[in-house]
């Protein structure tokens, strides 16, 4: 939920800030706590621009003119969202201790085992196939929706057009974040146009990302697979296709079998080079040697490792900071959502539910 606009971003969730720092799409505003979907205001039928990109998709997308126009034309103005989607005020400081709170808790834990003991074999299978641990897709569900719990109230055709012709100019990005939903719209239509579903009933966040594990509509078309083979994907309703999509888009952003996301690391302040490990923020840079020159200690396995590193830091307000090693593995989590604070607590939460498992 830091996202940029690296290819994750556009391809993944898109998130709002929050005080920390960007909360992934399933941290759902108060509103979106109503039953029945959220109502927008004024549809864009009567928009200039928003009926001109229609023309502009049914052109691209060979689609039905008469049917983008309508579809874009009764989709309603979100009159909250624009809001949501600018950063927090300069100075906000960064807590992991409280960002953690969130999502490690005794609920999302314990929904987490029940989830994991439901779906053991799907996991296993999607472990099997991808390398990536079972630890790690049920920390993403979790984080995301609750296992499905919290999936969103607003239409997802709303979502996006809110954001695709009224992204608030206010964005220190706008013009390349308007860009990136107007290009999530034509995604969702073409997707849409080859099913016999109502293009008006998909609900969502309020970014638009969609079912357990809040795809964006580019990322159902590019990633999202039909793992128990019933002929239809259904990251809604059915665990299988979530557990396989959510494994497939770790798999197809370079995700490592065997390595570990992070290893423990503390700080040698007498030969120190804050400044230098911090530059390449969480990109995995340093060998292992050059990682320990500037000042990093590891211990055990990680003094094995022949990958390359990154300094992680997660700021804890005013008290002192949380440091890890990341490695390529942490990079990866990071294209779902591109913020390091998101990134171990998936891996948190994927820890403490297989413990309360092995209990």
């Amino acid at each position: 939920m830091r996202r940029h606009l690296p290819h994750a971003l556009a391809t993944a969730l898109v998130v709002a800030t929050t005080l920390l720092q960007a909360a992934p799409a399933s941290a759902q505003p108060p509103s979106e706590k109503r039953n029945g979907p959220v109502r927008g205001g004024v549809p864009y039928a009567t928009r200039e621009d928003a009926m001109q990109f229609a023309d502009e998709i049914a052109a691209r997308r060979n689609l039905d003119r008469k049917w983008v126009r309508e579809t874009i034309g009764n989709a309603r103005q979100l009159p909250n969202v624009p809001r949501l989607m600018l950063p927090a005020p300069t100075g906000t400081p960064k807590n992991w201790y409280v960002y953690r709170s969130r999502f490690i808790d005794p609920v999302r834990i314990q929904a987490g085992v029940r989830f994991w003991r439901a779906n053991a074999d799907t996991l296993a299978r999607a472990e099997a196939k991808t390398g990536v641990p079972a630890e790690i897709i049920v920390g993403i569900i979790g984080v995301e929706t609750i296992y499905g719990r919290n999936m969103g109230n607003f239409r997802v055709i709303d979502a996006l057009a809110t954001l695709s012709f009224d992204f608030p100019d206010a964005h220190p990005r706008a013009a390349e974040r308007r860009a990136f939903f107007r290009g999530e719209l034509e995604s969702f239509l073409s997707t849409e146009s080859r099913t016999a579903e109502n293009p008006m009933i998909p609900v969502g966040s309020y970014a638009g990302a969609m079912g357990m594990p809040q795809f964006m509509p580019s990322s159902i078309a590019k990633y999202a697979v039909d793992f128990d083979g019933d002929g239809r994907i259904d990251l809604v309703n059915n665990p299988a296709d979530v557990i396989g999509s959510v494994a497939n888009y770790f798999k197809a952003f370079g995700w490592k079998p065997g390595m570990p996301a992070i290893f423990p690391v503390s700080l040698d302040e007498s030969r120190l080079q804050k400044s230098v490990l911090l530059a390449p923020d969480i990109v995995p840079t340093f060998s292992t040697d050059a990682f320990v020159a500037g000042g990093a200690v590891l211990r055990g396995d990680a003094l094995k490792y022949n990958g390359l590193l990154a300094l992680v830091e997660l700021q804890n307000g005013g008290e002192t900071a949380t440091y890890v090693a990341g490695t390529q593995n942490f990079y990866v989590i990071t294209r779902y959502n591109w913020s390091s604070y998101y990134a171990m607590s998936v891996i948190e939460l994927g820890r403490e539910v297989r413990a309360a498992m092995e209990q």
